[in-house]
């Protein structure tokens, strides 16, 4: 049994079974009072995992229960990497502020609480986790945050703010088709992570000293940007509530990768 928050952690990103990573046991009050910084590189996959090095494309309509089960499979799994990674950073940043560690590991708590309620969703439409294949999409680029500063950016402000959009987007098309559950599902989660934004925001400005579109987009990590963190229309209801201000939202809605970022095209061989 795990003495400290640390090894709990350790222990829950590295775990090998659908039990260890959905039903870990509760964690132990005890914080280890001089923890040395670990940095794990990948994380543990239970062997009904199929773990795959591209994202499957995702279904163009979601009339079919099938076609609603493999989303909802792509969004469990989003869940539980970004619970991973919160334990990830807990661990890397060993010597950050107490209270931003504390808040990680709530936000753990939230983000496997989340992959639960896909995992639900996954079920009731007579599917199962590991019945579809995975990517770590998440792990391949924010296990590479040097800084806290850089991981509140891309995960925090990032992708969860990008959560915010999507969410939004896909409970409107879940309930379009008739699923209620899942819209509401999807509601529940985008309601939640307003929280989650409003922490990274925090912490930014506390690492930063300021915060703004460009301070932002520097802290990014290689090779991600500003188009991946948004959705094809911003929730602004929800980024203003997690306090980011319009100039932020103009800046990121209006966002244009230059041609130096841009992708080379292949030489043919």
């Amino acid at each position: 049994m795990s003495e400290s928050v640390e090894e709990w952690v350790e222990e829950f990103i590295l775990a090998t079974t659908l039990e260890g990573k959905l039903s870990p046991p509760k964690a132990p009050a005890r914080w280890a009072e001089s923890p040395t910084p670990l940095r794990i590189t990948a994380p543990g996959r239970p062997p009904e995992f199929e773990i795959v090095l591209r994202a499957p494309k995702r279904p163009r309509s979601l009339r079919s229960a099938e076609a609603r089960a493999k989303v909802m499979h792509t969004f469990f799994h989003h869940e539980l990497q970004a619970a991973e990674l919160m334990g990830w950073a807990l661990l890397a940043y060993a010597d950050a502020p107490s209270e931003f560690r504390r808040g990680l590991l709530r936000i753990l708590h939230d983000e496997l609480r989340h992959a639960g309620l896909y995992r639900e969703q996954v079920e009731l439409l007579g599917h199962h986790v590991g019945d579809f294949p995975v990517r770590d999409w998440f792990w391949e680029r924010l296990a590479a945050c040097e800084t806290p500063l850089s991981f509140v950016a891309s995960m925090g402000v990032g992708f969860e703010g990008g959560n915010l959009d999507h969410s939004l987007r896909f409970a409107e098309a879940f309930r379009e088709v008739g699923d209620e559950a899942g819209a509401c599902a999807q509601e529940r989660v985008g309601r939640e992570e307003i929280a989650h934004v409003r922490f990274a925001l925090r912490w930014f400005r506390a690492f930063a000293g300021e915060f703004d579109f460009e301070r932002w987009s520097s802290e990014l990590v290689t090779p991600l940007s500003p188009m991946v963190m948004r959705g094809n229309a911003l929730n602004l209801e929800s980024r203003r509530e997690a306090g980011l201000d319009d100039a932020f939202l103009t800046a990121l809605s209006d966002w244009k990768p230059t041609a130096d970022a841009l992708p080379r095209p292949r030489k043919k061989v």
